[in-house]
């Protein structure tokens, strides 16, 4: 198995019957998603996924990133949340945070249309300048606020930049794929689309065109990553709790909650584990967070944050659980050299591997925590490779869905992001929202 769950730190937190006992809400969960019973299940598209997937259009996501890599010296990725952030977790957990900075073949990627930062996106046009640029614009319906300003702002700089034509061989578009402006627009310049899947919310679509195609355009194996998704999802085809450790991991973050955990802190000591760590908090939190119910799930990138958010996690409000990704192999085998004159003291480390001090520092801080009354689980992930991600997605994909009909919600829709967003369209005057607009100045007077 390319990942591993280790139990060995919640023994003194929960105790096997205590798990053995949630083997039936288990399995009435999983069949929930197995027999598409549940509450959203026109929404289960990513569970067969690994073997039903569209292999024309993985074909053409394979050739369309063979033609970008030629073409440009920049992909501009244009979506927010769940149409961004798994394929940049990909890409940084497989290539580097610091891809763009590393001696490659292929094109840097850059991200627009996740914020309203003037600044942000006056920085990427300035990187732009003297580049060729290539825009993949991921939307299912067009309109959503911040990609859809990007992309007239990335859209106008490709016009001015190579003239109106240049739209059809320097835009690709991931959108519905049979109605929306996206695709209305898409079918009037010629450009090439692919699917945002209407059975696949944006959470759970990075193993579809929604995240292969950038993931492919920076040379990783997108097959190597499918086979990895496809071996998770064989793997974990048991209802059993002791067979099968997504399950196991959604049991034991119920079974926390119910003794009064509130927040879930996802640890990792890798830098390439970051933006993992922002895909994973959407994924819980926007599937978990409704009817007043929910872990909280927050982050920590470790040694760093141990200097920082370590002293609450060790001695604050016993509100939280920890799940620790621990990476077993990082290929890297940087020493620390001798000091003749050993002016810091850490002579006793010298010709030791980073990664052995890493291991030690996760082992000391795991133990420690758990010391102080913080559950701990470790989540091991054999390397970094392509295929272990995919295993990755899927082994958090199927917990999340198991996890959410334990709590008794509804894990793939997410009807609380819509309130901001009358809020905003009001007060920036959308036709439409004009009793709303007075009445919202009006408090804000």
């Amino acid at each position: 198995m390319a990942l591993k769950l280790d139990e060995t730190l919640l023994a003194k937190f929960v105790n096997p019957d205590e798990l053995d006992s949630m083997q039936a809400a288990v399995r009435a969960s999983f069949g929930k998603i197995k027999d598409r019973s549940g509450a959203g299940s026109d929404f289960l598209g990513w569970f067969d996924l690994p073997e039903n997937y569209d292999k024309e259009e993985f074909a053409r996501i394979k050739k369309a990133a063979q033609k970008i890599q030629k073409t440009c010296d920049i992909l501009i990725v244009i979506g927010i949340g769940g149409s961004y952030l798994g394929a940049r977790a990909a890409i940084e957990f497989c290539k580097s945070p610091l891809y763009n900075s590393l001696k490659k073949d292929t094109p840097d990627i850059y991200y627009a249309g996740n914020n309203i930062s003037s600044q942000a996106v006056e920085e990427l046009l300035s990187i732009c300048e003297g580049k060729d640029v290539c825009l993949n614009v991921i939307s299912k319906s067009g309109t959503t606020t911040e990609p859809a300003v990007a992309f007239r702002i990335f859209r106008d700089m490709l016009i001015r930049k190579y003239g109106p034509d240049c739209i059809r061989d320097r835009v690709f578009i991931t959108t519905d794929a049979r109605k929306g402006a996206l695709k209305n627009y898409a079918d009037s310049v010629g450009c090439e689309t692919f699917v945002v899947p209407d059975n696949c919310g944006g959470r759970y679509s990075v193993l579809t065109a929604v995240g292969l195609l950038p993931i492919a355009v920076a040379g990783i194996s997108i097959d190597e990553m499918m086979e990895g998704a496809r071996a998770a999802r064989l793997c974990y085809s048991s209802c059993e709790l002791a067979e099968n450790d997504a399950l196991k991991y959604a049991a034991y973050r119920n079974i926390l909650r119910c003794k009064g955990k509130k927040v879930e802190i996802l640890v990792d000591y890798e830098p390439a584990f970051t933006m993992v760590n922002e895909w994973w908090k959407q994924l819980y939190g926007e599937s978990e967070g409704k009817d007043s119910k929910g872990l909280f799930p927050a982050s920590v990138v470790c040694t760093t944050d141990l200097h920082s958010m370590g002293q609450y996690m060790q001695e604050g409000e016993r509100i939280i659980f920890e799940t620790i990704l621990n990476l077993k192999d990082c290929g890297s085998v940087v020493s620390v050299p001798n000091d003749e004159e050993n002016i810091d003291g850490l002579n006793f480390l010298t010709g030791k591997s980073l990664s052995y001090i890493n291991s030690k520092a996760f082992k000391g801080a795991a133990l420690a925590h758990a010391d102080g009354n913080v559950p701990v689980m470790v989540v091991d992930v054999d390397t970094r490779s392509a295929y272990d991600f995919g295993w990755l997605v899927y082994f958090f994909e199927l917990a999340c869905g198991v996890s959410g009909y334990l709590l008794g919600v509804n894990p793939f829709n997410q009807p609380g992001v819509e309130a901001y967003k009358k809020n905003m369209f009001a007060l920036l005057g959308k036709p439409g929202y004009e009793e709303a607009q007075a009445a919202l100045e009006a408090r804000l007077r």
